[in-house]
């Protein structure tokens, strides 16, 4: 035992009990005889610390068994998760009556300003829009979006509409509501519009019934 043992700390020896630490010099002592290539082995104990969680940990698995295979009738995943799923959904709800002009689609208008139509234009190349319409809008597999028929309507509405659900049944471009942004969909919208009546180099021929704005 080391002579200054009696006069260390009370934090070294708040140390020394959790963790079961031998005394530097004293490793002769717990010295075993395994010997390898010079190197021995030490008998260390386990940590006190350690073993607290380890043992808490197997108390807390044996609680969470009993709970989840024998205690179902009080305690259900299943029914936690649909509890969890039925509260999202409810601020979901509350939400969106909080907010009505972020979902209304009626209240949607045509953007105007310079920085919006600046922002659709970059949309419509990095959503690559211009692959079937082309980047001066004069249509190649899409539709002409410069002249005045229109197949689903013209108009920020049906424009944002067309964008959100797609085009025509099998026909059509896809609906990009689920990776295209409401803001950003009303932004492409209203780019399309500012390009009302642009020349473009090689305009397809004109499609659809629906003339807007109107004659």
């Amino acid at each position: 035992m080391n002579k200054n043992s009696e006069n260390i700390s009370g934090w070294k020896k708040f140390m020394k009990s959790i963790t079961k630490a031998h005394e530097l010099g004293t490793e002769e002592d717990i010295m075993l005889d395994h010997d390898y290539d010079g190197i021995k082995e030490l008998d260390n104990v386990l940590p006190p610390w350690w073993l607290a969680g380890f043992y808490i940990t197997i108390a807390i698995s044996i609680f969470y068994y009993t709970q989840v295979f024998f205690n179902s009738e009080k305690y259900s995943q299943k029914e936690e998760f649909a509890t969890e799923v039925a509260e999202g959904k409810a601020a979901i709800e509350a939400y969106k009556e909080a907010n009505p002009q972020l979902f209304d689609d009626s209240n949607i208008v045509a953007l105007t300003d310079e920085e919006s139509i600046a922002k659709g234009k970059e949309l419509f190349a990095s959503k690559t829009c211009t692959a079937c319409h082309l980047v001066d809008l004069g249509g190649s597999i899409g539709p002409n979006l410069t002249d005045n028929h229109w197949v689903l309507g013209g108009g920020v509405k049906n424009i944002y509409n067309t964008i959100s659900k797609g085009g025509r049944p099998g026909k059509g471009m896809i609906a990009w509501e689920s990776t295209i942004s409401r803001d950003e969909r009303i932004l492409l919208a209203s780019y399309i519009i500012s390009m009302q009546g642009t020349a473009p180099a090689t305009p397809k021929a004109a499609e659809g019934d629906i003339i807007w704005p109107a004659e």
